[in-house]
């Protein structure tokens, strides 16, 4: 199969699978196929620089990706930081990892390379490849997987966005939803049920989902025990 059939092929699969996390798996099993690397791993960040592991080829990338954590150094994490490509043949000398290096080595890890994750507006992690021999990523392979990251990224883009979106369109029906039963239970309109919604998302400092999601959950409870349990209820009702 030609470089262009491939990548063809994998937008055409990545761009079906169900979710985000689906579409990360699937990159790690193509990234593998492309590279001919042995393992392959993707390092996410989400708020507050929170960094997980989210897809892994097998049980010894994500103890490279927490090592990587617990040394405060690695590929990994410098291609989310630093610059967009990383790559070393021999990590167990690799002067840039002095802790990392050689603690993956034991893990039969020779060669890495890590590239950035990312589009114009958002930077989402890294792609790391690992490989079990030395010095086995040339510069055939550094461009193969340049051209990778970048419709790995594409895909994991659009995954995020149409699982985003998907995610405000569910919202958006379930606090509707909530706004009817308030509606009905306690004669008010629904202005006023809307109202109620946002107080207890600001009051108690939890998102409007949630709150509209406790209302459908207990939308069956006695009248003294769903305004018992959610303050000021009677006030909004009342007013």
């Amino acid at each position: 199969m030609d470089s262009s059939t491939f990548f063809s092929q994998m937008a055409l699969d990545l761009h079906e699978e169900p979710t985000t996390e689906a579409t990360i798996e699937r990159i790690t099993e193509y990234a593998k196929i492309a590279t001919h690397c042995d393992d392959a791993g993707v390092m996410l960040v989400h708020a507050r620089n929170q960094i997980e592991t989210a897809a892994a080829t097998s049980q010894r990338v994500g103890e490279s990706h927490n090592l990587q954590i617990i040394h405060d150094q690695g590929p990994c994490l410098d291609a989310i930081e630093g610059q967009p490509i990383y790559t070393s043949g021999d990590v167990d000398a690799d002067s840039r990892w002095d802790k990392w290096g050689p603690a993956v080595f034991e893990l039969g890890v020779r060669s890495v390379l890590s590239l950035r994750l990312e589009t114009l507006s958002r930077r989402y992690g890294s792609l790391n490849l690992y490989a079990d021999r030395a010095n086995a990523f040339d510069e055939d392979d550094l461009a193969v997987a340049t051209i990778f990251v970048r419709h790995a990224t594409i895909a994991l883009a659009n995954a995020h966005n149409e699982e985003g979106l998907q995610k405000a369109v569910d919202a958006r029906k379930l606090i509707g939803q909530a706004q009817g039963i308030l509606m009905e239970r306690f004669k008010i309109d629904a202005d006023r049920a809307f109202e109620f919604l946002r107080r207890q998302s600001q009051d108690h400092n939890i998102k409007l989902r949630l709150v509209a999601e406790w209302v459908v959950e207990h939308r069956n409870s006695p009248d003294a025990t769903f305004v018992t349990s959610v303050p000021d209820l009677t006030q909004v009702a009342a007013n």
